[in-house]
């Protein structure tokens, strides 16, 4: 389910999310991961009472196994990144870190597969149906945002997006640093038809699948797996295609970004990068 992709994603990623902001976000966010997974987890799922603690011993061992595992090697990505900062940053230099990223999340998967296989057959019918119900809602939004927004603006919201992001790296981008991520929506590939496409097929997997765990529960494992595989690799060729050009897409835009940003910007992303590698490494050492 998408719900187990974002569980893996928070767990794996929050420092990075919320680590664009400040050091201090860091730490505090990774260190309440598990309590604020299960909150979310439980608004898809509605746990029960007899639930509750066995996801709770799930999400705290996942997280043990990630401080102490992972993060050393999510700070040697950020260091990676520091190092690149000064300098020129090629499109492929850019989705090579990209991809790092996308196999630390598989590892993340792999680590949470016994988890999910022990708390799958135990969801019962009503809680799935809670969840179709909040996929539902989730697709209204999804809905309204992107399939009902006209191109201006759903282009307002994708620029918005990258300067976010570009401004969380960089600091404050001038008119011409702007132009060049408008510039670079407006000639985007990105197919909201084809993503509300595939958000459908996850969620009609989900349910399918928990189903199925739910009545074969020897097979939970095996159904889960098999579940997490297409989510990482989706059975959808043009799902596929779409993904792999809109991540080219990114990483040249990315390079273009940073080919206009002035060496103070530089210099500046590369400090926040080593504060955020330091304080990875001071979690992962348990500080």
């Amino acid at each position: 389910m998408r719900t187990t992709v974002r569980l893996l994603r928070i767990i794996g990623l929050l420092v990075l999310a919320v680590g664009l902001s400040a050091c201090s976000a860091v730490k505090l966010g990774y260190g309440s991961a598990p309590q604020v997974v299960y909150w979310w987890l439980d608004g898809y799922l509605d746990f029960t009472d007899a639930q509750a603690p066995q996801v709770r011993d799930e999400l705290d061992r996942l997280h043990r196994w990630h401080r102490s595992t992972e993060l050393p090697k999510l700070a040697a990505l950020l260091q990676q990144a520091s190092q690149l900062a000064p300098g020129d940053i090629s499109a492929p230099q850019a989705c090579a870190v990209v991809n790092a990223l996308r196999g630390r999340i598989g590892a993340v998967a792999q680590q949470a597969e016994p988890a999910l296989a022990a708390v799958a057959p135990g969801l019962t019918a009503a809680q799935l149906e809670h969840l179709a119900q909040r996929y539902q809602r989730n697709d209204a939004d999804f809905r309204k945002e992107w399939l009902d927004a006209g191109p201006a603006e759903r282009a307002e919201r994708r620029y918005r997006q990258w300067l976010e992001r570009g401004e969380s790296i960089y600091g404050a981008l001038d008119d011409a640093q702007k132009a060049v991520l408008r510039e670079q929506v407006a000639q985007s590939i990105f197919d909201p038809q084809l993503q509300a496409a595939e958000r459908q097929r996850r969620q009609r997997d989900a349910l399918q699948t928990l189903r199925q765990a739910s009545a074969q529960p020897a097979q939970a494992a095996v159904l889960l797996r098999g579940y997490l595989l297409r989510t990482q690799d989706s059975p959808d060729p043009a799902w596929r295609n779409h993904r792999d050009q809109l991540l080219q897409e990114s990483c040249r835009t990315f390079a273009l970004l940073h080919a206009s940003t002035t060496p103070t910007q530089r210099e500046a992303a590369a400090r926040r990068l080593r504060a955020y590698q330091r304080d990875l490494m001071e979690l992962a050492g348990g500080s």
